[in-house]
């Protein structure tokens, strides 16, 4: 059953750029009213005097940073009049291994990638509840996938999954329903900047089975996660034959799979090491926020 956005109240979260920003359009365009939460007030100011309707409203705000963020959500009820819909969308992901990238930043990306998520709902979560309204937790293909150099990255988004499946019990009683959205990799600052600080990112993308060798669109995904918000989904693929592979993640994590794994990781890893030490950075160069610079 569909639920038209129109009149509700949106808030999303890292709605600077990329994925939240192209979601935001879309929701404003049907008729909600948006709050974007991020960390450059520059480019949020400019989506948010480009959408139509409103009004809406913008926040320079770090998810990890609980008292800045439940000011955000103060200011968004104050000014909007309650939330119905969270998109959880801030995230961002680190550059290196374990052994060669700096603890810190594998941390922040599990801060914001998952401990972000735990914040936003908890933050939120009276003003969603008097709505009975909706969550959509962003996750990733990469929470039931693997690969080298993304071990905090997945950690955080297997960890979104759980944590959305979890509170989906928690809150059903209330009428609230929450959602965990899996894409996969979408064409967007952060894949480009990892892409283009790494070759071999490159190379081992190029050498996935599909889907998870293709890009998808940024507003193919935005697409995707409006569509799901109108109709509280469960679960959200892009692209959709994701879904195959979450079914069969226990082939995909199993020890055949992780043999093959294992022998292209033998030069790769070494490989990718000398690359991420040349670059010199933990983020890429549009991380907002993480050590990017």
């Amino acid at each position: 059953m569909r639920r038209p956005l129109a009149g509700s109240v949106v808030l999303v979260t890292g709605a600077a750029r990329g994925i939240g920003a192209h979601t935001a359009r879309l929701a404003a365009a049907r008729g909600a009213r948006v709050a974007l939460l991020g960390l450059e007030p520059d480019l949020l100011s400019a989506v948010a005097a480009e959408l139509p309707g409103g009004p809406h409203a913008w926040y320079e705000c770090d998810v990890a940073d609980q008292p800045g963020l439940d000011r955000a959500i103060a200011s968004t009820v104050e000014v909007l009049g309650g939330i119905d819909t969270v998109v959880a969308n801030a995230g961002v992901a680190n550059l290196g291994t374990v052994a060669v990238g700096p603890v810190d930043a594998l941390v922040r990306t599990i801060e914001v990638n998952l401990i972000g998520v735990v914040r936003t709902v908890s933050a939120t979560l009276p003003q969603v509840t008097a709505r009975r309204g909706y969550y959509l937790l962003i996750s990733s293909a990469a929470a039931f996938t693997v690969l080298p150099g993304m071990a905090a990255y997945c950690a955080a988004k297997a960890g979104v999954e759980q944590f959305g499946n979890a509170l989906r019990l928690e809150v059903a009683h209330t009428g609230v329903r929450v959602g965990t959205a899996h894409p996969s990799w979408v064409d967007t600052d952060l894949v480009r900047d990892a892409a283009a600080d790494l070759p071999t990112f490159r190379e081992r993308l190029r050498r996935l089975p599909p889907p998870l060798n293709r890009y998808t669109t940024v507003d193919s995904c935005a697409g995707a996660l409006v569509d799901a918000i109108e109709r509280r989904r469960r679960r959200v693929y892009v692209p959709r034959s994701v879904a195959a592979v979450s079914a069969l993640r226990t082939v995909a994590l199993g020890p055949a799979v992780g043999a093959a794994l294992r022998r292209a990781a033998r030069t790769g890893v070494p490989a990718m090491e000398a690359e991420l030490r040349a670059v010199g950075r933990s983020f890429g160069v549009h991380s907002t926020g993480s050590g990017a610079g």
